[in-house]
């Protein structure tokens, strides 16, 4: 698998798995009915560095690097992961999360915070293995579609 910088010709082979994930309700807080000019608006911002894993010429994940915050708090990152459901489990996010913690230091970022993950979301597992924990849980903050009301959790990772 390889992992480069994604070009904006990129996000036709993004959105198909991006809409999948997010109008599922499931792990995002983003609205399930997002259109895909807003959700490239959000994903693509020139704000963010942008990466992409392609296996054998197919993007099958991508990720964002950003501040989450401002001015003195600046260097704290933020980042967003998406794996295409048919290729989840076999090791892009795991790869994919540990070249961005790679690039988030080098970049000079001190920690990186996510703010709202999903307590049910299979990725919790895989955050807390490389080194996230959780700061805290807003109880009942999300109406997943199948297990009713559940927490969103803070998570937090020193870089």
């Amino acid at each position: 698998m390889l992992i480069r910088e994604a070009r904006p010709d990129d996000w036709a082979r993004i959105w198909p798995f991006w809409h999948r994930i997010v109008a599922a309700g499931e792990t995002y807080t983003w609205d399930p009915g997002t259109s895909e000019e807003d959700a490239r608006a959000l994903w693509m911002s020139p704000a963010k560095r942008v990466y992409v894993v392609e296996d054998d010429g197919t993007v099958v994940a991508s990720a964002y690097l950003t501040p989450n915050y401002g001015g003195p708090a600046a260097r704290i990152a933020n980042a967003g992961f998406m794996v295409d459901p048919d290729r989840a489990g076999r090791g892009a996010g795991r790869l994919l999360a540990e070249h961005v913690l790679a690039e988030a230091r080098d970049a000079g970022y001190r920690g990186m915070v996510f703010n709202a993950v999903v307590e049910t979301n299979p990725a919790v597992k895989l955050w807390s293995s490389l080194g996230f924990t959780v700061l805290g849980t807003v109880p009942d903050a999300f109406d997943h579609p199948r297990h009713g009301r559940v927490g969103l959790h803070v998570m937090y990772r020193s870089l």
